[in-house]
């Protein structure tokens, strides 16, 4: 079984590595109590606003987010909702 990452991880890689304007991680692994994939790592979802989203479609804004995490992810991230947008963007 995986170890839990900290929100304090996975918001210090993404401010690395996309200095975000705004940024809150919520860990939603109780939710997902007792499937399958809860035994591989925890579940969370990324609220990112950052400028290095300017421009791009939403995969790529995507990709920039699971680059910033690549590291992380075997060491416990099973599942990633992503909200990522520009500062400009509601």
């Amino acid at each position: 079984m995986r170890r839990f990452l900290s929100i304090a991880e996975i918001e210090g890689a993404l401010q690395a590595a996309l200095s975000p304007s705004a940024l809150r991680v919520v860990d939603d692994s109780a939710q997902h109590a007792g499937h399958a994939g809860a035994r591989e790592g925890g579940h969370y979802t990324v609220h990112i606003r950052s400028v290095r989203f300017a421009g791009l479609a939403r995969v790529a804004r995507h990709r920039l987010v699971y680059d910033a995490l690549r590291p992380l992810m075997p060491g416990g991230i099973h599942a990633l909702a992503i909200d990522a947008r520009t500062p400009d963007e509601s």
